[in-house]
């Protein structure tokens, strides 16, 4: 099974069409034809997707992914979950006996290499408006943009737009335009 991915413009949002290749059907045949025209940012090459590529070769390890609770937070209200250090002179937390909860140490830290990554093998940018996308510009391999919540429709088209120029990934380039377009 193979899937490919073309990038179709259409109310100036960009879509993605994906369609199975192993079936050499004249429909395919068909949405091959419509699908001609380039897209700003992105190549087509032999009926493939191209974007940025990682630089990161190593993989992420993560040696803990559950968060650290506070002692006692599951058996009273006024204790929160987030964490802070046990500093009774009889705890058993900060004395580590077998079986209690564990303490954060600096054993659990990731590797300086892999830290800050996110799974798609990008660091994390936030951006606000297209001057601070420019910065990516050169760096488009390490960092990826991340649209800050409190930008409006108007303006997150125009990043978008200009990211795909820039070959810069963002994450959330589909936020607050699905629900705009349906109305």
């Amino acid at each position: 099974m193979c899937y490919t991915g073309f990038v179709v413009r259409s109310y100036g949002l960009i879509v993605f069409i994906t369609y199975y290749t192993g079936l050499k059907s004249k429909r395919n045949s068909k949405l091959l034809e419509k699908i001609n025209f380039p897209v700003p940012g992105f190549e087509l090459e032999r009926g493939e997707l191209k974007m940025a590529v990682p630089l990161l070769k190593k993989s992420i390890v993560k040696k803990r992914v559950k968060q650290f609770k506070r002692p006692q937070s599951d058996r009273k209200i006024c204790v929160k979950t987030n964490w802070r250090r046990p500093k009774g002179i009889d705890s058993r937390v900060r004395r580590k006996f077998k079986g209690v909860t564990l303490m954060p140490n600096i054993g659990y830290g990731s590797d300086k290499k892999t830290r800050h990554y996110l799974p798609n093998r990008f660091k994390k940018f936030v951006v606000h408006n297209v001057k601070e996308l420019e910065v990516l510009m050169m760096h488009n391999r390490t960092y990826c943009a991340e649209i800050a919540h409190n930008i409006s429709t108007r303006k997150r088209k125009d990043i978008v737009e200009r990211a795909a120029q820039l070959d810069v990934v963002v994450t959330n380039k589909l936020a607050r335009l699905r629900s705009q377009e349906d109305e």
